[in-house]
């Protein structure tokens, strides 16, 4: 059982230079405008601090990726813990107050919004970390003698990445989501009724079609009347197989339970 903890040193090691890369260059690309400020850590912090603090988390992540390649010191193993732990708290916290915005994990291919397979990616990865703490060997000694165990870590981890999805997207359209042919409206209604969102909130309307239909970016907005005389509008995220479903209520007076944060659109 030695084997399976140095095992996933490997893992750890390539994810975190893989984000390091991928902030640096989204940093560096620039991007169109306001982009930072829809891809986590950059998201939590004001405007002229989003590009430093995605290199910062890059230079993080480079450390930390060095230290677990050529050392055995604790400090690293248990950083690593606390660096995927932490962003596993991030990762809730951006879904509950910007749902709007991606992960950030490997920069602006990380730019859809927050699901459950980016926190389950995030909870498996600090569990794989917890276990390194047990690894006798430094990481380029697993890498020269890799193991079954290091491949199942690989195919659980692909499992739960939602940027494999979005970088086939962009190698067959070429093309940023928000100016992409989306699916035709239909479609899209029939994932929004498919979603738990829709039936967590299916009571809540007065009618079973929308009386108003939008898309902005990557969104496509549907408003419903409610039965209280307010409204219940669903965004349907437009890219990925199971795209993200949220919602809102939104009362008679205008005082409803949206969330207060930067709107979708740009």
């Amino acid at each position: 059982m030695t084997l399976v903890p140095a095992s996933q040193l490997p893992v750890l090691i390539v994810l975190l230079v893989l984000g390091t890369v991928a902030k640096v260059a989204t940093v560096r690309s620039g991007g169109e405008p306001g982009a930072l400020s829809r891809l986590g850590p950059a998201v939590l912090v004001p405007g002229r601090l989003q590009a430093p603090a995605l290199v910062a988390c890059a230079v993080g992540e480079l450390v930390l990726a060095a230290g677990l390649l050529v050392s055995t010191a604790l400090v690293f193993r248990w950083a690593t813990v606390m660096f995927f732990a932490m962003s596993t708290y991030v990762l809730l916290e951006l879904r509950r107050r910007r749902p709007d915005a991606g992960c950030g994990c490997f920069g602006d291919v990380s730019a859809a919004p927050v699901g459950v397979r980016s926190i389950g990616r995030t909870v498996v990865l600090t569990g794989m970390a917890v276990l390194t703490v047990w690894a006798e060997v430094p990481g380029w000694v697993s890498f020269v003698q890799p193991s079954w165990w290091m491949a199942a870590g690989v195919a659980l981890l692909l499992l739960l990445s939602p940027e494999l999805e979005e970088m086939v997207d962009r190698v067959r359209f070429r093309a940023p989501c928000e100016q992409r042919r989306a699916p035709a409206e239909n479609v899209t209604l029939a994932r929004l009724r498919s979603s738990g969102p829709w039936r967590a909130h299916e009571d809540l309307l007065a009618a079973p079609e929308p009386y108003d239909i939008w898309r902005e970016l990557c969104w496509r907005f549907f408003a419903f009347a409610g039965k209280d005389g307010g409204d219940v509008v669903f965004a349907v995220y437009l890219s990925g197989r199971r795209p993200v479903v949220r919602a809102a209520v939104v009362s008679a007076e205008g005082t409803g339970s949206l969330p207060s944060y930067t709107p979708i659109s740009a």
